[in-house]
């Protein structure tokens, strides 16, 4: 993103995002950190899996790109942006910490938002309606090192795309969405959330965790998953009179922020 954008951002009343899996290999924080710096908003929601200690667990991977990332979202908190953080089934162990409040960070399982517009939003992060994490854990597990396998081989085809001159693509999203199995759990994901949301009385329910940015309207109920910052590094954004609108960061930026940020950036973040 210009100069231009930094000095004037993006301006929304709300900006929601999930799975960043800061401490990964696969987190795309070049995009994020420039995202975050190009816009401004009045509250920043982390829908989840902001960092990933599953993955930690197998050896620390944090380089300074990362930290640029924590610190971009504390000097939002400190601008008076109201940070509202409800965990995921990767940084689990922050759940004991529900009710927290550290300045103008908040820590929630769950919060209802009200748009501009007067409709109100359940947001979270989703993991509670996955049958697999909530039923067999260790499967979970197992099947988050078979995918940070599979995002290591996007990385490859990546800066092999990068030599061509080519803009990001995910080779995990686009085989995600190709295996008939996987999108059958999508859409089971999806009913699932959507029934959640008629069943509390709310106009929607905004989550993450599946790594698949959607927003469309299920039997009355408007279902918004924000995406990712692995695969699709997109994020949900409330604009000032109330209208929700998907971002896909990676049709803004140049592919080179996918690889190690310019020195530059990171002073500024510093």
């Amino acid at each position: 993103m210009s100069e231009i954008t930094r000095i004037n951002p993006l301006r929304y009343r709300s900006i929601f995002i999930s799975d960043v899996h800061l401490g990964f290999r696969g987190c795309q924080a070049g995009y994020l950190l420039d995202f975050l710096q190009s816009t401004h908003c009045k509250h920043l929601y982390l829908v989840g899996d902001i960092v990933d200690l599953w993955e930690m667990r197998h050896g620390v991977y944090w380089p300074e790109v990362h930290n640029a990332v924590v610190r971009a979202v504390l000097e939002k908190a400190r601008a008076d942006t109201q940070v509202i953080f409800c965990p995921g089934n990767h940084d689990e162990p922050l759940r004991a910490h529900l009710g927290a409040d550290f300045g103008n960070v908040l820590i929630r399982d769950e919060v209802v938002h009200e748009t501009a517009d007067g409709r109100r939003f359940l947001v979270l992060h989703g993991d509670r309606f996955d049958s697999v994490v909530q039923c067999g854990p260790w499967l979970a597990r197992l099947g988050s090192r078979v995918y940070g396998h599979l995002l290591a081989l996007n990385g490859l085809v990546s800066r092999v795309r990068r030599h061509f001159g080519l803009r990001y693509w995910s080779l995990a999203g686009y085989l995600k969405h190709k295996v008939k199995n996987a999108v059958s759990y999508i859409g089971s994901f999806e009913q699932a959330v959507a029934a959640e949301a008629r069943l509390r009385e709310v106009d929607g329910m905004i989550c993450g965790h599946i790594h698949h940015a959607e927003v469309r309207e299920m039997d009355g109920t408007l279902y918004c998953n924000c995406g990712d910052w692995v695969e699709s590094c997109t994020a949900l954004v409330e604009h000032h009179d109330g209208r929700l609108e998907l971002l896909r960061w990676t049709d803004a930026v140049p592919e080179s922020l996918s690889g190690p940020l310019p020195a530059l950036a990171l002073a500024r973040a510093a």
